[in-house]
């Protein structure tokens, strides 16, 4: 899905700005609490979350930490090639998204017994209601029309300098380079990296559609 969220400067402020900004925030914070309960339940990760695991398992960071520096890297390419698709969104996500991921791991290794996540059937009973909030938080927030993660907006500045392929098969292609990164850095895709690069796409374009149908929705 080829998304445009604005083009004109950097940080966006798209009306009913106030309105967006709290979507933004409550997609970020959904997002962030689902990847924890993924992260716990261990059946895959999204690509680009597959990679900050890996890097995870090889320096003595916390998640997000290696999720900031990540996304660093690919901010530089944001910030180099197309500063306008640059929003709130995208600080909201770059740097928010992995420390409330480690806020609320930080929450159930305190509230819950050890070994909670570990019997097989609590892992599939909280796979689906976990990747369902996961999808609709990453959703909320792109659809905010506040900017995207770097790992996001990536793509769409290298379809807007290539002919070929298509966009579609950039992002498989860039999700699946995140992916096998992560593969290689000892993080086993699963369920999840499936699921997210199947049906994130389709989620996001209804998700839009409904906001701007009712709350984005302008007054005559």
């Amino acid at each position: 899905m080829k998304t445009e969220i604005g083009r004109s400067r950097c940080f966006l402020r798209p009306a009913p700005f106030r309105k967006r900004l709290v979507v933004m925030m409550l997609g970020v914070l959904a997002q962030g609490f689902g990847l924890s309960l993924l992260r716990a339940v261990d059946l895959g990760l999204d690509p680009c979350s597959c990679l900050t695991q890996g890097v995870v398992n090889h320096v003595p960071l916390s998640f997000g930490t290696c999720q900031l520096l990540c996304h660093l890297v690919t901010f530089l390419v944001v910030l180099r090639f197309d500063m306008s698709r640059i929003g709130f969104g995208t600080v909201g996500n770059m740097v928010f998204l992995g420390y409330i991921s480690d806020f609320f791991t930080w929450i159930y290794k305190i509230a819950l017994p050890e070994g909670f996540f570990g019997s097989t059937l609590v892992r599939f009973l909280v796979l689906l209601p976990s990747l369902a909030v996961f999808m609709l938080g990453a959703a909320a927030y792109m659809s905010s029309g506040l900017g995207s993660s770097p790992y996001d907006a990536v793509p769409f500045i290298i379809s807007e300098h290539v002919k070929k392929p298509s966009f579609r098969w950039i992002r498989i292609l860039w999700d699946l380079s995140f992916t096998l990164m992560g593969l290689i850095l000892g993080v086993i895709p699963g369920i999840v990296t499936l699921a997210v690069a199947f049906f994130l796409g389709p989620v996001v374009s209804w998700m839009q559609r409904k906001l701007e149908d009712t709350l984005f929705a302008q007054k005559a």
